[in-house]
């Protein structure tokens, strides 16, 4: 099976590109290799992956639309998963129009490019971000998600809006995933597995936000690729049942539906510090602060769904995870 991967040389497209090959799968792999963090841990990823003879790169911009439409007359593609974007909430409170470029219109360009190839199925990655000020736990994809807190949020919630028209219109098959804080090894330098584990080992100090009092749902990267291929190769129905008048974000009478993936409990930051501190074997020089703009206090993700329907079930605790983690940062930096 031929698979474009957006986002190769990314955290998750990497381990997603990656699984697939082992499996067997033909890989097309796009990245625009940006400077958002450092370039050469993207070419270390992708170096990996071109060692498959059945992996092809291409790197362009997502918001190129001539490039991308060319690049779609060129190859063909049974089914996309699109994993490109332009991330993080602080970011987007100081170039909001990177977002523009790479999830508005990087996106309408991808779902063009599907159109054209009649694509088997579309795998989106939206954002847990989009419950914004939503305070009912655990989150779920059946609430209305209409209060986003950050610009990249809001980004996230309208491609689920733009998936879901063509969806409607073409009778597309897309299903849209709302990931929780992914964490595992080659992830992102500017998430806070990352940032933590590098001020550790320089003894440097670290910013926590809010007193450290937040809560996330770290889902271990292992976890999420499973989730991630489990749903690519089960395409979405329409919902017979779908109504109008009770109208469920989650589903829908076109060929779409929306998924969270997460670890499904919430795990208090200071927890998580703890838990790298006894694996590392020191502790980390802590910076207390009020939580910032865009945040949210807690993520917890239902995941009720996705086990339904594709027997979805996270594995990998934190102190399980976090010692993966940092073996292969002592590894990869040579520590």
């Amino acid at each position: 099976m031929s698979v474009l991967v957006t986002g190769a040389a990314g955290f998750i497209g990497f381990h997603v590109a990656k699984y697939l090959l082992d499996r067997g799968d033909e890989v097309i792999g796009i990245d625009s290799l940006n400077d958002y963090y450092d370039v050469n841990l993207k070419l270390s990823r992708l170096a990996c992956l071109q060692e498959h003879p059945r992996f092809q790169f291409h790197k362009l911009d997502l918001a190129d639309r001539q490039e991308i439409l060319s690049l779609s007359d060129r190859i063909r593609s049974v089914k996309v998963i699109h994993l490109a974007a332009q991330v993080g909430v602080r970011y987007s409170l100081k170039n909001p129009y990177a977002y523009v470029d790479s999830n508005l219109e990087g996106f309408m360009n991808i779902l063009e490019s599907c159109r054209r190839w009649q694509v088997e199925h579309l795998v989106f990655a939206s954002s847990s971000s989009v419950y914004g000020a939503n305070t009912k736990m655990p989150f779920s994809v059946h609430d209305n998600v209409d209060h986003p807190l950050s610009f990249y949020a809001a980004t996230k919630k309208a491609n689920e809006l733009m998936a879901h028209t063509y969806s409607h219109l073409y009778e597309m098959p897309i299903t849209g995933l709302r990931f929780f804080t992914v964490y595992g090894p080659w992830g992102r330098p500017d998430m806070a597995m990352f940032l933590f584990t590098k001020a550790i080992f320089e003894d440097r100090p670290i910013d926590v936000f809010n007193y450290g009092k937040m809560r996330r749902d770290f889902t271990y990267i292992d976890d999420i690729v499973e989730g991630v291929v489990r749903v690519l190769d089960r395409v979405p129905e329409s919902n017979s049942n779908w109504s109008g008048d009770r109208p469920d974000p989650a589903t829908s009478k076109a060929p779409y539906r929306i998924y969270n993936i997460g670890n499904n409990q919430a795990v208090e930051l200071g927890r998580f510090i703890e838990v790298l501190e006894n694996c590392v074997g020191k502790k980390l020089q802590k910076n207390f602060l009020p939580l910032q703009l865009g945040d949210v206090l807690e993520t917890y993700a239902d995941i009720d769904d996705l086990e339904r329907d594709v027997d979805f079930k996270p594995q990998i605790s934190i102190e399980e995870g976090i010692p993966r983690f940092v073996e292969w940062y002592r590894n990869y930096y040579k520590l």
